[in-house]
């Protein structure tokens, strides 16, 4: 035992303590019953029971089965911490995703579980390279374990930020494939589907959405209200609003979907204008001290030389 490194150790304490974990969370008394175990008593003599009522476990590998109390525990632990279920939800809606911030929560739990064996393995890389201290490895594994639950929501707001990028970059073409349909004497409902037929992005599917919802039982101007408010794009706000308009009252609707395109435009191009007045100060950085460098190298190079010779 003497001979045993002290890490050895500690790796079998952690297999321990993890294997107590998994006993206790799967202890019949702190595992509450689901909606399949309450109703299979009543439905052992039914009918084979459908795809609804499938146990979401049976076709999840045992791995995943046996992990996922305990993602779902720390994923509530991460809500209760965090907070801002309000905000979460939100930005899922803008990123196009399903509103359940459960499953956000355990997908931040997994990049933290990630981050935190990335973290671990440098932390023994430093401590058999350069004898890093114990509390030097568990203040880096669990930095990494935050840096990796803040990178997931970082992310998510990528997503959504990208998401609406495309979406406005789509707007303007589907805007005048609208008014072109309406022009040919479709109404708002016909011009809609024709659109989502022949358009593909974001925009078409989101249009879709209001279309399937509309052909649910909600009348057209909810339908469409849902859309605004599941984007931050004040231009689709206003696209919106003028297709409410137009619905409700009969007023000329290409006119207005024209207009909206081409103030679309004009922003994207004020936009990248802006973006490029930002850019130029870091352009001159390679200018000045890269190309004007190369540039005077080659310009006194050769008197040099001719000097070098000369004497």
């Amino acid at each position: 035992m003497t001979g045993m490194p002290w890490w050895t150790g500690a790796a079998c304490g952690a297999l321990l303590g993890l294997g107590l974990a998994l006993v206790v969370l799967r202890w019949p008394a702190a595992r509450q019953p689901g909606l399949q175990e309450r109703l299979a008593p009543y439905l052992r003599d039914a009918a084979p029971p459908s795809g609804l009522l499938a146990r979401p476990d049976a076709q999840r590998h045992p791995v995943a089965a046996l992990a996922a109390p305990i993602v779902g525990a720390l994923a509530s632990r991460v809500d209760r911490v965090l907070g801002g279920t309000s905000s979460v939800r939100r930005r899922l809606q803008r990123a196009g995703r399903p509103p359940e911030v459960e499953s956000f929560r355990a997908e931040q739990v997994v990049w933290g579980a990630v981050g935190g064996l990335i973290g671990l393995g440098l932390g023994v890389m430093a401590m058999l390279t350069r004898g890093a201290a114990v509390l030097t490895v568990i203040m880096l594994v669990l930095t990494s374990v935050g840096v990796g639950v803040i990178a997931r929501d970082q992310w998510l707001t990528r997503e959504a930020q990208l998401r609406e990028a495309r979406m406005l970059a789509e707007f303007p073409t589907v805007a005048e494939l609208l008014a072109l349909a309406v022009s040919a004497g479709e109404g708002a409902t016909g011009a809609l589907d024709r659109v989502c037929r022949l358009s593909h992005g974001e925009l078409a599917t989101e249009l879709g959405r209001c279309l399937a919802d509309a052909r649910a039982g909600a009348n057209l101007p909810t339908a469409l209200q849902g859309l605004a408010d599941r984007t931050g794009l004040p231009s689709l706000a206003r696209f919106v609003d003028g297709l409410i308009v137009a619905v409700e009252r009969g007023t000329p609707l290409a006119e207005v979907l024209r207009a909206q395109a081409q103030d679309v435009r004009e922003t994207g191009r004020r936009t990248v204008m802006e973006i490029g007045g930002r850019k130029e100060i870091a352009m001159m950085i390679p200018v000045v001290f890269l190309v004007l460098p190369v540039t005077v190298l080659f310009a006194v190079f050769p008197g040099f030389t001719l000097l070098r010779l000369t004497m």
